[in-house]
């Protein structure tokens, strides 16, 4: 399989991002979640292909543009949690195989169930999203680490794990299984790097 390159991405980014400010923050996001990943990868043997995790990393939420009028501003008429599906038609629709639109469509929170989505009434088509490959769950994992909040932060396991108890014990269980397959990410120089909060 042919994966876009790191220009390729960015090009990407830049034709759907509405104004400067907005590409900043979903692109600075996608290269933290790489950087987690990728120090993620390093600590340990996991049983993965890097280059597709990249990709994965700094596509996942493509589809965040479209939350975002022409001005740069959140529009209020449409559900964040639908970033997921409209990144993987974003990505459909330029031609990426399934195993590159599906990390956008599956990485929302620790994966959503047809169940969850029935039982909450959320705004998307009742399905399945669940990471189901390494590279799919080591995407999600990173990405629960940081968020793109106003201002950007960085969060702790336990952060996270406070996050996702939230939505029941299933979901705290999957996030600790994930940690014990992939580590605890060190973010302080994240952090530092990016001159963003560490909570």
């Amino acid at each position: 399989m042919l994966l876009p390159t790191l220009q390729e991405i960015e090009t990407l980014h830049k034709k759907y991002a509405p104004t400067p400010a907005v590409l900043n923050l979903v692109l600075t996001h996608c290269r933290i979640v790489w950087d987690i990943a990728a120090q993620l990868l390093e600590q340990r043997p996991i049983a993965a292909d890097a280059e597709l995790v990249r990709v994965g990393c700094l596509l996942h939420d493509i589809g965040v543009y479209q939350l975002f009028d022409a001005t740069g501003t959140e529009r209020t008429d449409l559900a964040y949690i639908t970033h997921g599906v409209r990144g993987e038609a974003i990505l459909r629709a330029e031609g990426f195989p399934e195993t590159v639109w599906r990390f956008a469509s599956h990485h929302t929170g620790m994966g959503l169930t047809k169940q969850d989505i029935e039982a909450q009434h959320l705004p998307l088509p009742a399905q399945d999203y669940i990471a189901q490959t390494t590279e799919e769950e080591l995407v999600m994992y990173a990405d629960k680490f940081h968020s793109k909040t106003t201002p950007p932060r960085f969060n702790s396991f336990e952060r996270y794990k406070a996050h996702a108890a939230q939505f029941g014990p299933d979901k705290v269980e999957k996030f600790e299984h994930m940690a014990t397959a992939f580590g605890v990410p060190s973010l302080a120089p994240l952090a530092e790097q990016y001159g963003h909060a560490h909570v």
